[in-house]
């Protein structure tokens, strides 16, 4: 029987501390955990989350030696809003990243991401190589697989087409609110497995979606890829781990599969059992997964 942990969103249980860091002209809200000498792990959230998503993972990486920053990324949470679509283009959002590594005084860091966040965590191995030492990537592809996928298939296309809808300007923003943001939280938990967010979680989300701007920023970022720079790059150089709940309803497992194809360096890892929420329905065998690589 698959585990089912009872908070998904819990907050750590290692000592901690709330940081905000300067980062290519904004400030982030950065959870910091772990010894300040081990290697850096930073951990990129997704859509619609923010730093929590992390916290199982925070305990299992600080405990087994790893520096860890889990970001609230920019437009969410307790992170600075920039005004505009053009502020949330990849090159931007990689460049956040870059800048979280100069602030913590390291010339190198792993990258972790889930789906947005897997989105970023690609785009800056794809564009500093060098400073990423793994790259791990969760339930999103490598971003050209993706637009090439969405090309070819009318069944993604479909599955994406609440993209087109976020497109539209104020309208998704009302939509999102009504009834206490009842279509998100509706969306989030029917993608799940069920009973993989409680009350708590729910509510913990519903708090950072209510911070001033932060949906129309989070919105932002969907609005921005057709504004998205070219990629210098088509192959990644750093070591890359791909970890895929297999019964994800956005991104068809054959991507998951062609990104591999296109790492120098690729471990995929399908968890049939899991769905797009995997970090957080399978923790246990998503923390065995990132020490056993990160440790490579």
């Amino acid at each position: 029987m698959p585990s089912q942990p009872a908070n998904v969103l819990a907050l750590p249980t290692v000592p901690y501390s709330e940081q905000m860091v300067a980062t290519n002209g904004i400030d982030l809200h950065v959870v910091m955990a772990g010894p300040q000498e081990g290697p850096l792990v930073l951990l990129l959230h997704g859509f619609p989350e923010f730093w929590r998503a992390w916290g199982q993972q925070i305990d299992r990486l600080a405990g087994a030696g790893y520096r860890v920053w889990a970001v609230d990324q920019r437009g969410y949470n307790l992170s600075d809003k920039p005004a505009g679509v053009d502020a949330y283009n990849l090159h931007l959002l990689s460049d956040d990243v870059i800048g979280l590594l100069d602030a913590a005084g390291v010339a190198q860091a792993a990258v972790v991401g889930h789906d947005w966040g897997a989105a970023v965590a690609w785009w800056t191995a794809n564009r500093y190589p060098e400073r990423v030492s793994h790259l791990v990537a969760m339930n999103v592809p490598h971003p050209v697989v993706l637009m090439r996928h969405l090309r070819a298939s009318w069944r993604q296309r479909l599955r994406s087409s609440y993209i087109a809808f976020f497109q539209i300007p104020g309208l998704p923003e009302a939509m999102l609110r009504a009834g206490d943001w009842r279509s998100l939280a509706r969306t989030v938990r029917g993608s799940a497995r069920p009973g993989t967010f409680g009350e708590d979680d729910m509510r913990a989300l519903r708090d950072a979606w209510a911070q001033p701007g932060a949906i129309t920023a989070m919105l932002n970022w969907y609005r921005a890829v057709g504004k998205a720079p070219r990629l210098p790059n088509l192959r990644i150089a750093p070591p890359t781990l791909i970890i895929w709940g297999a019964k994800d309803n956005f991104v068809g497992r054959e991507t998951a599969v062609q990104s591999a194809a296109l790492c120098t360096q690729a471990r995929l890892e399908f968890i049939e059992e899991a769905t797009h929420w995997v970090h957080h329905e399978e923790p246990e065998r998503v923390g065995q997964l990132l020490l056993e690589f990160l440790a490579q």
